[in-house]
Order: C-alpha cells, then sequence, then structure tokens
C-alpha cells in the first residue's frame, strides 16, 4: 500500500513536474511584443478617420435634409434670379434678350431708382426708429410691479401677430379723409384730415404709423426680456448711489441693453426692407408715395411695367444691400455691444 501510495503520488509528482517544467520550456508564442510608436500612430489614425466619418454620416443624416430644402428653395432661386437680372424680358414673354448688367445701370441711374432709394431710407429709418423708441418706452412701463401688467403685454404684443392685410384694412377706415375715426377726432378741434391716399408725403407718413403700430409689440416683448435680464443688484446699488431714475437709465440700464439694442437694429432693418409688403400693398395700391425697394420688384414685375429681367435685377440689389448693412453692423457696430 505504501509503495503503490509512494509510487502514486510520485507519479502525480513527476505529472505536475513535467507539466511544470514543459510550461516553462514552452516558448510564450502568445506574448506580443508592444507595439511601436508607428503601429501606435497608425492606430490612432485610423480611430480619428472612423470617428470623422461616423460624425460626417450623422451630419449628413439629421442635416441632410435640410440642406437640401435649403439649396432648392434658396439658392437655386437665387442664382436663378441673378440670371434672370442680365435679361431683358418681359413677363410671360417667350423670348428674352441677353443686356449683361444694363438692368442694374437703369436702376442705379434712372429718377425713379433714385425715389426708391429715398422713399426706402424715408421709411427704414421711420420703422425701425419708432418701433425701437416707443417699444422700449412701453416695455419700461410694463416691466414695473403695476395692475393688469400681463394684460398690457398681451395687449401691446398681440398686433404683431396679426395679419398685415387685416391691420391694413382697419387702418384704412381710420384714415379715410371723409369717414374715417381719425377725421373725426381731427374735425372736433376744427382741423381738415390730410389726404392720406393723395400726397405723397402723408401716403408715406401713413404706412410709417400703420408698420410702426403692428410691430412695436415686438419690441417692447424684446426690450422687456432684456430688463429682466438686468441685475437687480447693480440697480440697487445706483439707487444706494442716490442716482436719480434718468441717470441710472444712461448709466446702468442702457449700457446693459446694447446686446438687445444691437438684435433689434439688425432685425428691424432688414424687416423694414422685405416684410412691410403687406401694409404697402393693401394701402396702397400703385405705390403713390410708398414704392420702397420691396414694393418696386412688385410693381415692376406684377404690375404695368412686367419687366421681369428688371425686376429681378432690384431684388438682387436688395440681398446685396441687406448683406452689406449686416455685415457692416457685426463687423463694426458690434463692438460698441457690452454682452457683461
Amino acid at each position: 500500500m505504501t509503495a503503490s501510495g509512494g509510487s502514486g503520488s510520485t507519479s502525480v509528482g513527476s505529472v505536475r513536474g513535467a507539466t511544470s517544467s514543459s510550461e516553462d520550456d514552452r516558448p510564450a508564442d502568445h506574448a506580443r511584443p508592444a507595439p511601436t510608436e508607428a503601429e501606435l500612430e497608425a492606430n490612432r489614425k485610423r480611430a480619428r478617420r472612423r470617428a470623422k466619418s461616423r460624425n460626417w454620416s450623422l451630419f449628413l443624416l439629421f442635416a441632410g435634409p435640410n440642406i437640401l430644402l435649403i439649396l432648392a428653395f434658396i439658392y437655386y432661386p437665387l442664382l436663378s434670379n441673378m440670371y434672370y437680372s442680365t435679361l431683358d424680358w418681359r413677363l410671360g414673354s417667350p423670348r428674352a434678350t441677353p443686356v449683361g448688367l444694363q438692368n442694374y445701370v437703369n436702376f442705379f441711374t434712372s429718377s425713379s431708382g433714385i425715389e426708391v432709394w429715398r422713399v426706402t431710407g424715408i421709411f427704414t429709418a421711420g420703422a425701425v426708429l419708432g418701433s425701437m423708441i416707443l417699444g422700449l418706452l412701453i416695455a419700461l412701463v410694463i416691466n414695473k410691479k403695476i395692475p393688469g401688467r400681463t394684460a398690457a403685454r398681451t395687449a401691446v404684443f398681440s398686433p404683431y401677430v396679426l395679419s398685415g392685410v387685416g391691420v391694413a384694412l382697419v387702418w384704412n377706415f381710420i384714415f379715410d379723409p371723409n369717414r374715417g375715426g381719425l377725421a373725426h377726432i381731427l374735425g372736433a378741434f376744427g382741423i381738415s384730415s390730410p389726404q392720406w391716399y393723395l400726397d405723397e408725403d402723408w401716403a408715406l407718413f401713413m404706412v410709417i404709423i400703420v408698420y410702426v403700430w403692428k410691430n412695436l409689440g415686438y419690441c417692447a416683448v424684446v426690450f422687456l426680456a432684456g430688463l429682466q435680464s438686468i441685475p437687480k443688484d447693480l440697480l440697487e446699488a445706483a439707487i444706494i448711489d442716490r442716482a436719480g431714475a434718468t441717470r441710472r437709465f444712461f448709466s446702468v440700464i442702457l449700457p446693459l441693453l446694447t446686446p438687445t439694442v444691437f438684435f433689434l437694429f439688425v432685425t428691424n432693418i432688414i424687416f423694414s426692407m422685405t416684410n412691410a409688403f403687406d401694409i404697402l400693398r393693401t394701402m396702397t395700391p400703385t405705390g403713390h408715395g410708398t414704392n420702397t425697394i420691396i414694393f418696386e420688384i412688385y410693381l415692376q414685375s406684377f404690375g404695368a411695367y412686367q419687366r421681369a429681367g428688371y425686376s429681378a435685377a432690384i431684388a438682387v440689389v436688395l440681398f446685396f444691400t441687406l448683406f452689406l448693412i449686416t455685415a457692416v453692423q457685426l463687423r463694426y457696430v458690434e463692438r460698441k455691444v457690452h454682452y457683461a
């Protein structure tokens, strides 16, 4: 028994020793050598390429449809309009004659083109300044803790969401020199109503009033958001320093509102030059004294002239004018904006 047990233990020990010795003697072929720096760099490049490819795939998946829509409905019409602007083409005519830049030359040198710029400048200045100044004054009032301020905010903003055509139709009744509400009010003071629709200057002043009334609610709400973002401790510190309301406004409130002022200044210029067509067309269908550049595009293409090529040239001029105004504002005016 002992011998057999001894031999058994000896054999087991021999097997274990043999196995251990064979494992020690076997070459470590499974232990790979450390990668070189070139291999590590190649692996990093492959990982970056895979991550970049994955990011581009996600980008095209989510942004691709939007990009295609923008190309189809914005840039393709823009490029087509630039081509049409080089043609002498009547709307609906099967023939078009290439004239190069002659349409642009005619617009910048003709008396009608100069008049369009004059009317556009007056309308834009009046609309932008009127909307922003009155909007700021209204925002200062409805920012105070007064009864009914929620209803006042709603009433101020509601004209902005109304249809421009509907607003213009209502104001047509107000400005009617014979039976309008304004004529009755002026008549009570012994003043005759101006001929709003016959006199060019009064017609332009009329549409500026309507545009400002419709859009000042937008400016008021944006200014109100800017006022509510001003830190209260700065105003309290100014009050402790015995600064009056006027000094607090010009020294604390207005400098901190410059980002809001800059935003509204840029957007209002763009809106007044492009989004006032509905009011202008409804109140003055023939453009008598109110032919801003956006209205002139309509009159030249769909009015009595039917000059589609000339109208396309004016549209291109409007596009580059807005582009230049925005670039100048972002390049120079924004430097004076205080964001902190």
